[in-house]
């Protein structure tokens, strides 16, 4: 891979390049459109976590109600992450990590 450098000099850019913000912008922002961006951001986040409990237990190759079981939850938790209606947290969310990157060991702890 090629290195190239180059010189950036600030008084030739713009204001919406290279992370700067428009604060004409960021001031006229109202407290209505700040409440709906954060959900928006909940919002994805939710989805993040459901597809992450979705491609572990598909990775794993246990269905639904298989992977409850194997993992001490009830059917209905496994069906709330992966729909984005609940989200992992504390020792449910170390789990999964855990289940993905040593699935051998956490299973066979669980057993």
């Amino acid at each position: 891979m090629k290195t190239v450098r180059i010189k950036i000099d600030p008084a030739v850019l713009t204001p919406s390049k290279f992370g700067r913000i428009d604060k004409k912008r960021v001031d006229s922002t109202t407290e209505k459109e700040i409440t709906s961006h954060k959900l928006m951001d909940e919002t994805e986040a939710n989805m993040d976590a459901a597809r992450f409990a979705r491609r572990v237990r598909k990775r794993l190759g246990f269905s639904q109600a298989e992977f409850a079981e194997r993992i001490h939850v009830s059917l209905d938790t496994i069906r709330n992450w992966e729909q984005g209606k609940r989200v992992p947290t504390g020792a449910a969310k170390a789990l999964l990590q855990v289940l993905d990157k040593a699935p051998e060991a956490a299973l066979a702890a669980l057993h």
